[in-house]
């Protein structure tokens, strides 16, 4: 939401890629579609991609959402290779739309320890960017924007408000409840609840269980 509020202030005109990878958090989903309406997008397209034919996730796949705390070594809610599979997807569509500004919301300072948030993952995609596609080669280079990357989720927070954005519409979650609300144990309830806390914003969050 807040990486969309951005590239629209800084005058870009908005094109929107969700992809249902059939991840556990589907409520996100409905989220999107809430965010690309206030932004006005040109173009929202959710993407079908079903990954969880692969696994090896506890969004993929029936392994339980760790809810003990943020840990160091890196979660099993790491899907696979996921933020390839997206930028490569957005690569694709931004090259058959004449696009040449990508926009990912990836945050290497608040996160629970995915290795394609850091800015070596992001610099190394670009240069692949421009080496795999016909207006990569040509000349005509995309350019991967990260305008939360070195933000805290507390930065993040303040940011959507001076967007004049409802944080309420985001969706952190990676285990709702069946009654559609954020669970309030998992790495990102934490981590939501810590940064509107240190922004000393109201937390327009419904948990199940206070963080």
């Amino acid at each position: 939401m807040v990486t969309g509020g951005l590239a629209r202030e800084a005058g870009y005109r908005l094109l929107a890629l969700t992809i249902d990878y059939n991840q556990r958090h589907r409520i996100e989903l409905e989220a999107a579609a809430k965010v690309a309406a206030a932004l006005e997008v040109e173009r929202h397209i959710v993407m079908p991609l079903d990954l969880s034919k692969f696994g090896g996730s506890a969004l993929t796949a029936d392994i339980d959402v760790p809810k003990t705390g943020v840990g160091d070594d890196i979660p099993v809610t790491y899907v696979p290779a996921r933020n390839t599979i997206f930028l490569s997807l957005c690569l694709g569509w931004a090259e058959a739309a004449n696009a040449r500004d990508i926009f990912i919301g990836v945050n290497a300072l608040d996160y629970s320890g995915y290795p394609d948030c850091r800015p070596d993952f992001i610099e190394s995609f670009e240069t692949m960017a421009n080496l795999a596609t016909k207006a990569g080669v040509e000349g005509d280079r995309f350019s991967i924007h990260t305008p939360l990357l070195h933000m805290s989720k507390a930065d993040i927070a303040a940011e959507a408000a001076r967007l004049g954005l409802d944080a309420g519409m985001s969706w952190s979650c990676y285990d709702p409840t069946p009654d559609h609300k954020h669970c309030g144990l998992c790495d990102s309830c934490r981590l939501r609840s810590k940064g509107f806390a240190e922004a000393g914003l109201a937390d327009p969050t419904v948990y199940a269980t206070t963080p």
